[in-house]
């Protein structure tokens, strides 16, 4: 870990009792869905992390408590720092508190993980779908969603599916 993160990472575990992991020199801290906006604005008032750089998800499906991280990139472009904070969320309702009042960014991404994700963000100014049709059903970047009609060919149910294929009659 860098060593200018080490106070950063030590504040956030004390006020928020994070947790920590790192991998490949990333740092990743966890908090709780209700400490999100808290810790957002800790870390960009107090440590100048002034950019969202990134937010995403990661499904865990079939797992379901958590089935989601929800993933925050902040950049300090002020001391050349980068932390990952990460938010557990349980499948059933996935709902977070929103982070438009901080980072403007944060507007679109957050539609855009309704859209593909489902995951609900309280209080958003714009609770629309981004990318899909309104009327789609479901999300496409949830492990569970249905990907087609037809099963994948390979070697070894290639009989049972070629029995299934339509052909064009002569």
């Amino acid at each position: 870990m860098d060593k200018k993160l080490e106070p950063i990472v030590k504040a956030m575990q004390e006020k928020f009792s994070a947790t920590l992991e790192e991998f490949r020199d990333e740092v990743h801290l966890f908090v709780k869905p209700e400490q999100i906006i808290d810790a957002l604005t800790l870390l960009r008032d107090e440590y100048n992390f002034e950019l969202l750089s990134a937010m995403t998800a990661v499904d865990y499906y079939p797992q379901a408590t958590p089935r989601f991280h929800l993933v925050y990139q902040l950049t300090s472009i002020v001391k050349n720092l980068s932390v990952q904070i990460r938010v557990p969320v349980n499948g059933s309702s996935p709902k977070v508190p929103t982070a438009t009042q901080l980072f403007g960014v944060a507007n679109w991404r957050e539609r855009e993980l309704l859209d593909m994700f489902g995951i609900e963000f309280e209080g958003h100014p714009d609770p629309r779908r981004l990318l899909s049709p309104e009327d789609m059903v479901g999300h496409p970047l949830r492990k569970d969603f249905p990907l087609g009609y037809e099963e994948p060919q390979f070697t070894f149910n290639f009989d049972e599916i070629d029995l299934r294929k339509p052909y064009a009659k002569e």
